[in-house]
């Protein structure tokens, strides 16, 4: 279904106040939207939206009011690991941006390779690494297809984010995040190949949605909770079940971080 028939549809259910905001909630994180007060509409309902999933994703939208601004939640996001499609975020996109939604802030949870950002902490993307070379709009017809990606991830959204953790007391160290497709972990090798290009993390997602965003006109910024340390700079047994375990510490500072950085759009 067309994204613009998907948007009317929605509207239908959630009312015709335009959506200032998308979210996409990573690993752990979906708590963030049982705080929306409006309405949940499952993925299922949406035709052509992601069907398949990852334990600890809840594919549900949730439009309404989060500290005061109209928001749209993606309780999920379709992996590149799941049916082999870096593209697979491109029609919820589409309907967020259809929406009326300017910004997009996107979550995840990924491996550091910097001691001083330790599982529990989190990390804005200032640049991203798409070491997997997969790209999205690989496909696309027209000449829009050509997206400059120098300043991918805002500048303003990025100090609005600094300044809402600085103002609630989180630290919000810059860093840049390289994409491996997933759904295996990475090798100590191919870690060490990455802090040498300048990575500070390391995941699975997020880099597609950021080229479909800048390819859509959205403003982007992204933040990673760290939940582990990646492959070779530490003892720990990396595995999802322990990403989802460690999810939940992170998340508590993030949430604390994006209500400040909603109320200050008020």
């Amino acid at each position: 279904m067309p994204a613009q028939m998907l948007a009317s549809l929605i509207r239908s259910k959630a009312g015709h106040e335009p959506v200032r905001l998308g979210l996409i909630l990573g690993s752990g994180l979906g708590h963030l939207a049982s705080a929306v007060e409006g309405v949940a509409i499952p993925y299922e309902e949406l035709a052509g939206f992601p069907q398949g999933g990852v334990s600890g994703h809840n594919p549900t939208l949730m439009i309404g009011q989060l500290e005061g601004v109209r928001v749209a939640v993606f309780g999920g996001r379709a992996h590149y690991y799941e049916k082999g499609d870096p593209a697979a975020m491109r029609l919820p996109l589409e309907v967020l941006k259809a929406l009326g939604a300017e910004s997009l802030i996107a979550t995840n949870a990924a491996g550091s390779l910097r001691p001083d950002i330790p599982p529990g902490e989190l990390m804005l993307l200032d640049d991203h690494i798409n070491f997997s070379g997969l790209n999205p709009l690989i496909g696309e017809p027209t000449d829009a297809r050509f997206v400059p990606m120098t300043a991918a991830h805002d500048p303003d959204l990025r100090a609005g984010l600094r300044a809402a953790a600085e103002a609630v007391g989180v630290a919000l160290p810059e860093g840049v995040y390289a994409w491996y497709s997933g759904p295996s972990f990475e090798t100590p090798a191919e870690i060490r190949a990455i802090r040498i290009l300048g990575a500070d993390a390391v995941g699975m997602s997020t880099v597609p949605e950021v080229i479909l965003a800048r390819f859509l006109g959205l403003k982007v910024a992204a933040i990673s909770t760290i939940t582990n340390m990646a492959a070779g700079m530490s003892d720990e047994a990396i595995s999802h079940e322990h990403t989802k375990s460690m999810a939940p510490l992170g998340a508590a500072k993030l949430e604390r971080v994006l209500r400040e950085f909603l109320r200050r759009l008020r």
